[in-house]
């Protein structure tokens, strides 16, 4: 190359670059591929959309490619710098133009351009080997077989990325694609054995957070005299290898990618989501949902049942650290979701920690802080909650656990708490932001029911908790009121009025009639279940004893309202006895003092509240454009052209 070429402005002017893109075909055994390769170009992609047709210039590359990761692995072991970094600019290539494919055309046209076979310009062959899917299964293997060193990691990198790209698809239909030619090579064929050893390396990335070796540390060392244009080409490669493609504008994103750590790691996860979230082909399974659902821990000795696919093992501490570390992410989040709700190993064994405090702290702090959150990581969040309280031992547990100085707590300082007050303090204060913002049912149900399950096992209460159920409970009390006088009047009005049309407000009263029910039936399990363990409980309800008398003849609530009553006239009897003007000390240990003599059998027995998550009937409507929007805002790299993007709202959240 002439040294010209080495600037920016002068890649249009690129005698490779044209011959790449221009209307003659090369061959593959063409010296001009090695001397392509040692170069990072931006652009020409457009012009070998269009002529690729008539000069299969794509599978040329492509078989260039393939046969250059024979050698990679051997490559990596000799540390061939040029070798290596020649293959990863073919793929940068190929996945640059797959890309522009995906977009621009249906799976039908992009099927051809990789079956292309010389014969004559534009004629195919009809028993044309398939590119696509050799394409497809070297990746897999790449993935898995090449080590990570400083040298490969770019590739690696590029390897996952394209296999994104591959699935990219999806992002240009507004329907979740059932069928497509990616669903045929991922779950048949030649791709298939590498399922299992794919899921575990993605995993492994994800768990390890390499970061990328320093700029320079896997090109060839500079020499002496400032090493020339092969030098600056290689660390512009280096330094810049993901941004490089956007001086092109061939669909760039003009919002920047957010900084991260480990690319690796970062790809991996996203790529491991894309092949969990696949929709099953009508006759198979989808065979990485399947190694997710399945793959058990590394000190597990028992043998997997045959009847179990694509199992492998991998460590489940590993996973577990990794997994509490990244929770800052919806990524992270969604796949902890998808091993807890998916993965009865990984559950059982989470749940068995004595650390749980690592996993459900950085939850929790996903919930506090909500307005910065969108609302789907806020429900995955929540989700994760109510899975973890479906389990007993889980709810004996957090309040065993002892917190000191909370930092992001604002609204109180928390010197000492307890994990199960500090839960319910930021549940009930995600249940009236939503009240007063979203005002979404499905965030209020999730939240209720997390408390529910909690609540036959609540705790020695910190009082600040204690208060903050009694709090919730006033505020829907206030709001019922409110329903309820809003609709006595729009009932007067319709009597003088028949032409305006009154809002709904039954359905209102109905629905907030339902969350206080709720709120009294965990406030009425704790009283049944573990009065004498929350004497901080007793002292906020009789502190409020007068918002439940409204509901005492209530017939919605007159059952419910039952064990709560006899509670509050009985140790209101207990203080008037004991005389005015007593401390909040002296309340407490009346209180303490009048549990003993409660006579349990009085409280009526309600059944337990328990609460499990059950995923919608149709999943994949919701998970699936979910992760791709996950890809599209976090992906490294893969700038998609938003006008062209179809899967969902680009201003949504």
């Amino acid at each position: 190359m002439g040294s010209n070429s080495s600037r920016i402005g002068d890649l249009p002017k690129n005698e490779y670059l044209k011959k790449l893109s221009g209307t003659e075909s090369v061959s593959e055994n063409d010296p001009f591929w090695n001397q392509l390769l040692s170069f990072s170009f931006p652009g020409h992609i457009n012009l070998c959309v269009e002529n690729n047709p008539r000069t299969g210039n794509l599978g040329a590359l492509i078989k260039v490619f393939l046969s250059r990761t024979k050698e990679l692995k051997l490559s990596a072991e000799c540390q061939n710098h040029i070798f290596i970094w020649q293959t990863h600019n073919a793929l940068f290539i190929i996945c640059c133009l797959l890309k522009v494919f995906i977009c621009e055309m249906s799976e039908e046209e992009l099927q051809l351009h990789f079956t292309y076979e010389e014969k004559s310009p534009g004629n195919y062959s009809s028993d044309s080997e398939d590119l696509l899917e050799e394409l497809l299964c070297c990746l897999m293997q790449l993935i898995t077989d090449i080590p990570l060193l400083d040298i490969t990691y770019e590739i690696s990198v590029e390897a996952i990325s394209t296999m994104v790209v591959f699935l990219s698809c999806q992002l240009f239909h507004k329907e979740v694609l059932r069928q497509s030619i990616s669903h045929k090579y991922l779950m048949r064929g030649p791709c298939l054995p590498y399922t299992s050893k794919l899921v575990k390396t993605l995993l492994y990335n994800f768990i390890r957070q390499e970061k990328p070796p320093p700029p320079g540390a896997h090109v060839f060392p500079q020499q002496s005299d400032g090493g020339g244009l092969l030098y600056g080409l290689a660390s512009g490669v280096a330094t810049g290898l993901w941004t490089v493609f956007t001086l092109g504008g061939v669909g760039s994103k003009a919002a920047a990618s957010p900084e991260l750590s480990s690319p690796l790691a970062n790809q991996s996860l996203l790529l491991l989501l894309v092949l969990a979230n696949l929709t099953d082909a009508s006759d198979v399974p989808n065979p990485y949902r399947q190694a997710i659902m399945s793959f058990k821990n590394t000190q597990d000795s028992s043998p997997f049942p045959s009847s179990i696919p694509h199992a492998f093992q991998i460590n489940f501490n590993s996973l577990y650290t990794a997994l509490c570390e990244q929770q800052t992410s919806d990524q992270a989040t969604l796949l902890l979701y998808t091993l807890l709700h998916q993965n009865s190993n990984i559950r059982t064994y989470m749940l068995a920690r004595t650390d749980m405090e690592n996993l459900v702290l950085p939850i929790l702090e996903i919930l506090y802080h909500v307005e910065e959150r969108n609302s789907h990581h806020v429900y995955m969040a929540l989700i994760i909650l109510l899975i973890l309280t479906e389990d007993d031992g889980f709810n004996r547990s957090i309040h065993e656990v002892i917190l000191k100085n909370i930092t992001w707590y604002s609204e109180r300082v928390l010197t000492e708490i307890s994990l199960g007050s500090l839960l319910i303090l930021v549940v009930i204060r995600t249940v009236q932001y939503n009240m007063t913002r979203t005002r979404d049912k499905y965030l209020h149900t999730n939240c209720l029911a997390a408390l529910a399950n909690m609540s036959a096992q609540f705790r020695s209460l910190h009082q600040y908790a204690a208060q903050r159920i009694i709090s919730l409970f006033s505020l829907l009390s206030k709001k019922h009121n409110k329903v309820l006088e809003q609709a006595t009047q729009s009932l007067r009005g319709s009597l003088s009025s028949n032409d305006v049309p009154l809002p709904d407000y039954a359905q209102d009263l109905n629905v907030i009639e339902e969350v206080i029910r709720m709120m009294l039936e965990i406030i009425n399990s704790c009283l049944t279940n573990s009065l004498h363990h929350n004497p901080n409980l007793v002292y906020a309800l009789l502190y409020k004893r007068d918002l439940f008398e409204q509901f005492r003849t209530h017939p919605s609530f007159q059952d419910i309202m039952q064990n709560i009553d006899l509670v509050i006239t009985f140790f209101s009897s207990r203080l008037l006895q004991a005389g005015a003007e007593l401390s909040v000390e002296r309340v407490l240990e009346i209180i303490k003092q009048g549990v003993v003599a409660l006579p349990k059998d009085r409280l009526k027995k309600f059944p337990e509240l328990k609460f499990k998550y059950v995923e919608e009937e149709q999943p994949e409507e919701f998970f699936i454009p979910y992760v791709w929007s996950l890809v599209y805002n976090s992906a490294v790299g893969l700038y998609w052209n938003p006008q062209a993007i179809q899967l969902f709202t680009m201003d949504s959240d």
